[in-house]
């Protein structure tokens, strides 16, 4: 009998999105005779069983494409908001899924959806998943589809302060997305040549950070550019969430993402601390969203291409519960037993860290 595969997005959006969904879906119809479905707006969309064929032209042109043909939502299928309450929608989930006769049903999503998929697969239901995100945090996998661009488009960034910096003098404190993990910040630092980076996983003392600036003015170069990352803490914050996680006895701090005013107000505090201790005037620049808009990189597009495709030869072998991770330019399914839940941060020894560090970048600490 002919499969039939239910393919969903959740969570924000990414570059290269679609380029898995027209890799999933030419795969699976093409090479392996199966019929694809289309489920619209996450997890919330199969709640309300929104469905769309995915077979022939809604999968044309879709490579080059930024965002998501299907839509996506951060709804989550056991708290999901119904009437102003938060509602297990599991069994509906499950009805729906039956309903519509899949045989499976592919979640390409960050984090979040690796735990909502493995729900899933614990309510019986047969799942694979794609790991996409721009913070590139998504355990087990060498990559994430959606790094790559947003690589480029903050170190484009921070190439285009540069000449603002230098012209007036200035530091410029730009504030890249990552709050669990600085992949992105640190890549975007290196590559963009930024004085100092903050990352998460490196608690950093303001005053070390002015005294780096400070060292550079001495030298003649009296401007900085300061790449930090959204979750990037002091080390009285750090000590501070460290504290109240022992106190409620977690093993780790909680995954709860703050509010991105709050990663604004940090950011913003910071640039007005470093113009204190230093007497530069200091300019706050925060990509935001800009670094999830646009096409995807060619890199983004082969490796949600692979992705996307490997996951069809999953399916087709009928291996599920899985998730399918980037493996040097291979990949392997991976039980999602052991994705999630599991952030994958940047070792504080990490080679792109001790690259910047010989090159005299300050890590704040």
């Amino acid at each position: 009998m002919t499969q039939t595969i239910g393919i969903l997005t959740s969570g924000g959006d990414s570059p290269g999105l679609n380029a898995a969904i027209r890799g999933v879906g030419k795969a699976c119809h093409a090479h392996y005779g199966m019929r694809l479905i289309g489920i619209r707006d996450g997890f919330r969309g199969l709640v309300e069983n929104r469905v769309m064929e995915l077979e022939g032209e809604p999968l044309s042109g879709i490579l080059t494409l930024g965002g998501t043909i299907l839509g996506t939502s951060r709804d989550k299928p056991h708290k999901m908001p119904v009437d102003g309450r938060l509602v297990d929608m599991t069994e509906t989930i499950v009805a729906n899924y039956h309903a519509n006769r899949l045989d499976c049903l592919v979640c390409l999503g960050g984090g979040g959806t690796q735990k909502n998929a493995l729900r899933l697969k614990q309510a019986g239901l047969n799942v694979v998943t794609l790991p996409k995100t721009i913070d590139n945090d998504v355990a087990m996998t060498d990559i994430t589809f959606g790094f790559d661009t947003a690589l480029g488009i903050a170190t484009d960034a921070i190439d285009r302060l540069h000449s603002t910096a230098h012209s007036h003098h200035r530091i410029i404190v730009v504030e890249i997305m990552g709050h669990r993990a600085g992949w992105l910040a640190l890549g975007a630092g290196v590559a963009g040549g930024a004085d100092v980076i903050l990352i998460p996983e490196i608690p950093y003392d303001v005053e070390t950070v002015a005294d780096a600036i400070k060292a550079r003015k001495a030298k003649g170069k009296p401007f900085s550019i300061v790449a930090v990352a959204e979750g990037a803490l002091t080390r009285q914050e750090h000590a501070a969430r460290l504290a109240s996680a022992a106190k409620k006895k977690d093993r780790k701090p909680k995954d709860v993402a703050e509010p991105e005013l709050v990663y604004a107000e940090r950011t913003l505090r910071l640039a007005h601390q470093l113009e204190k201790l230093t007497g530069l005037e200091a300019r706050v620049t925060i990509l935001g969203h800009l670094q999830r808009g646009g096409a995807p990189s060619a890199a983004d597009r082969i490796l949600a291409t692979r992705l996307g495709t490997a996951a069809a030869d999953l399916i087709a072998r009928r291996e599920y519960g899985v998730m399918v991770a980037a493996d040097g330019e291979d990949t392997r399914p991976v039980p999602l037993e052991d994705v999630a839940g599991q952030v994958k941060i940047v070792p504080v020894e990490h080679a792109w860290v001790a690259s910047a560090r010989r090159v005299g970048t300050s890590f704040g600490d």
